[in-house]
């Protein structure tokens, strides 16, 4: 590699990294939030919804994964009084997902760390400088994407 391929694939892998652990430390520093990352995640796709409750398939859909994970998961969140699972009136089979009010309040707080780092990034760059930096970060989402053999979806 280049040098400087080099150092854009060091800022990557350690950026990755570095929003995982400060995701972590976020939840480990409160003593009141008994959340893992994947269970925020789950939160988070839920939320998605704005007031509108999704099923397990679309919160499958949106985080890649599998119903059964998003059913454990789901039911785990449910325990913990995150989210609440209702049926279809209409379809049995359908269930729909629904955050709590304490769901909401942690969903909010997990979308303001996003806001945050976001803002941050761009908070002194010109219009220029924010579109090729989406370009480019476009252009890694759209390589990932291909490496899994999924559509894109933006």
């Amino acid at each position: 590699m280049k040098p400087f391929e080099e150092q854009l694939n060091a800022v990557i892998v350690d950026t990755y990294r570095s929003i995982l652990k400060v995701e972590e430390t976020i939840l480990k520093r409160s003593d009141k939030i008994d959340l893992t990352i994947n269970e925020m995640h789950l939160i988070e796709s839920v939320g998605k919804g704005k007031n509108k409750q999704r099923t397990i398939s679309e919160i499958a859909e949106d985080l890649g994964i599998t119903l059964p994970s998003v059913t454990v998961g789901i039911n785990k969140l449910m325990k913990k009084g995150y989210v609440e699972k209702i049926r279809s009136e209409e379809d049995a089979r359908i269930v729909y997902v629904s955050l709590t009010r304490m769901g909401k309040k942690i969903d909010s707080v997990h979308r303001y760390f996003h806001e945050s780092m976001v803002r941050s990034i761009i908070r002194d760059m010109s219009e220029e400088e924010q579109q090729a930096l989406y370009k480019g970060i476009m252009k890694l989402y759209q390589f990932l994407k291909e490496q899994l053999g999924e559509p894109l979806d933006r």
